[in-house]
């Protein structure tokens, strides 16, 4: 399964043809998903005349639903070749997305089309996490998985700053149907570039019974939280990123609405500051080398909490204009840092034959808390004022620092690496 690494080569420059297949097909679904960035809130408006309530039931519903979708997929997945089940992902999403334009073609698109799709795309999207999570780990030495998940965050950001731009641009010339479908292709070449990769993959042993029970379904989460260092990082990742994410839509209330603030600036505010999550995933290999990984792990993860507040204090103009782009990219620069450390750091502590069942609980519990808490902070908004739920969401998030692992313990090992000691 380690075909393409090279012997001796420890520097981690040099990670192997099958991992550049991997990486490729990962940056070219990336590039589509920010391409399309906001055409299902687009397409829901401009071609079915939805309303406020719709359009975020896309997003909130859509994601919650796709993640209850999923619980079962994670431990079906551990007891599957991953590749498989990579490229199955991929070609269920193409095809999800390609049924907008051909209903739009034939007249019959309609919201719940919509809804379903985004239902669809977001299991799949979880499975898809889950799976390559865990074939990661059997394609690369535990020495490289840092500089492979610094490759892919850096290839996020890159993504995030060159894609909404680009997408925008489609979106005006052709409308946003376009960008659904080169979203679709982008996983259809995805795809190819998955089966590329080649060699053999082993079937997972599975040591009990051939028939999932309905005990298995909680099996990620149950791993998760027996473990001392999993639990508090576990925790903390689904609090933060709700956090984040849950105020987002009430800046956008709050910049384009009161403080009266243009769309591109706007799009500014957002897109320029993704250049500190490349400079952060450049920096997680040398800094952890340096420093230790758990150490860079806690002060990158407490440094990215003390950020979000600052949003609470904007005002109009230049200044505000500034400030929102100087708080999130010191948010971003942390998160860019912090994220590839976090997946290195879950790989490392979690026992192969549990991988996919892992990343799937972990992936399930994220998408489900943001959409939870997305859906709160919409209500406080409403009640409170945009400026003061930010606020409130930003004094929250100084406290996610006390989730993150005081301590690093042992690495778990897979049940299959321990009968073969003893054989």
């Amino acid at each position: 399964m380690r075909s393409g690494h090279r012997p001796g080569d420890r520097s981690g420059h040099r990670l192997g043809r099958r991992f550049g297949w991997l990486w490729g097909a990962y940056g070219t679904s990336a590039l589509g998903t920010w391409l399309a960035f906001g055409a299902f809130p687009l397409i829901a408006i401009e071609v079915l005349d939805a309303g406020p309530a719709e359009v975020a039931a896309l997003s909130s519903v859509g994601a919650a639903v796709g993640a209850a979708v999923a619980v079962p997929l994670g431990p079906w997945v551990e007891f599957r070749r991953k590749r498989p089940v990579l490229i199955a992902m991929d070609l269920v999403r193409c095809a999800a997305l390609l049924t907008i334009p051909a209903a739009y073609a034939l007249g019959v698109l309609s919201f719940l089309q919509l809804l379903l799709v985004s239902v669809v795309v977001a299991a799949a999207d979880i499975t898809f996490r889950a799976a390559s999570g865990a074939y990661l780990k059997t394609l690369l030495p535990a020495e490289d998985l840092l500089v492979a998940n610094a490759r892919f965050e850096s290839t996020a950001w890159t993504t995030t700053i060159i894609g909404p731009p680009l997408g925008g641009a489609a979106i005006g010339l052709l409308g946003p149907l376009a960008t659904v479908v080169a979203d679709a292709v982008s996983y259809l070449l995805s795809a190819l570039g998955i089966r590329a990769i080649g060699g053999h993959e082993p079937r997972p042993e599975r040591r009990e019974a051939a028939r999932m029970r309905a005990g298995d379904l909680l099996d990620g989460w149950r791993y998760i939280l027996a473990d001392a260092t999993l639990r508090p990082l576990f925790l903390n990742t689904a609090v933060f990123n709700g956090l984040v994410m849950a105020a987002q839509p009430l800046l956008a209330v709050l910049m384009l609405g009161d403080l009266g603030f243009t769309p591109w600036q706007y799009g500014l505010a957002f897109a320029a500051p993704s250049i500190g999550g490349l400079l952060g995933s450049w920096l997680a290999r040398p800094l952890v080398t340096r420093f230790g990984q758990h150490q860079v792990l806690v002060v990158a993860g407490a440094l990215r909490a003390v950020w979000p507040l600052g949003l609470a204090f904007v005002g109009p103009g230049t200044g505000g204009l500034l400030l929102v782009i100087g708080v999130e990219l010191g948010l971003i620069f942390c998160c860019g840092l912090f994220n590839p450390v976090c997946a290195t750091y879950r790989l490392e502590r979690t026992a192969t034959d549990r991988a996919a069942r892992t990343l799937s609980a972990w992936a399930v519990t994220t998408k489900a808390t943001t959409a939870l808490l997305t859906a709160l902070w919409g209500v406080l908004g409403t009640l409170l004022g945009p400026r003061t739920a930010i606020g409130l969401a930003g004094v929250l998030l100084l406290a996610t620092p006390l989730l993150l692992p005081r301590r690093t313990a042992a690495r778990p090992r897979a049940a299959t690496d321990r009968r073969a000691d003893n054989a």
